[in-house]
């Protein structure tokens, strides 16, 4: 059950990743913007050279290897709490899904497609994607997830 739950979150982002850069490229012009909720959010076509939120930009091949680094990693993960909850799996599935969808753009075109732009006027947060925030929040969700609740079961494991 595990790998299911892994292998279908991620394949429903990746998807949504995809599909959701494939329609802003074709209906919305590189650098167009377009309001959604006014000037707080808005949709805005641009072109990413650097990591997840615009970080680093032009630094597209150096995360093509820690991408890949970090999918192994996440295999390890899998490995390794193949016997825990439900919700863990839905963690790596949200970082392999986005990692993958990030990866298929920088090897395809050497950038990647950002479009949702939050803020107000000048002072935004930096433009991303679906795949962006899955990443990000799934590391966060794994990071908590080794602090906090792996520690606790450690003594119950090891009086096995």
């Amino acid at each position: 059950m595990p790998s299911f739950v892994v292998a279908g979150t991620a394949m429903t982002l990746y998807v949504a990743d995809q599909v959701s850069k494939a329609l802003v490229v074709a209906n919305v012009e590189l650098g167009q913007r377009i309001e959604i909720i006014g000037d707080v959010v808005q949709l805005w076509h641009v072109r990413n050279t650097g990591a997840a939120f615009s970080l680093f930009p032009g630094a597209t091949w150096f995360f093509v290897p820690v991408t890949i680094l970090a999918l192994a990693m996440v295999g390890y993960f899998f490995r390794a709490f193949r016997d825990r909850g439900i919700g863990i799996h839905f963690v790596l599935g949200a970082i392999i899904g986005g990692s993958l969808g990030n990866l298929t753009d920088r090897l395809r075109q050497g950038y990647v497609v950002d479009f949702v732009s939050v803020g107000i006027g000048d002072l935004r947060w930096p433009t991303f994607n679906v795949a962006d925030p899955s990443v990000v929040i799934g590391i966060g969700l794994l990071v908590a997830y080794l602090t906090f609740i792996e520690p606790r079961r450690r003594p119950a494991d090891s009086a096995r």
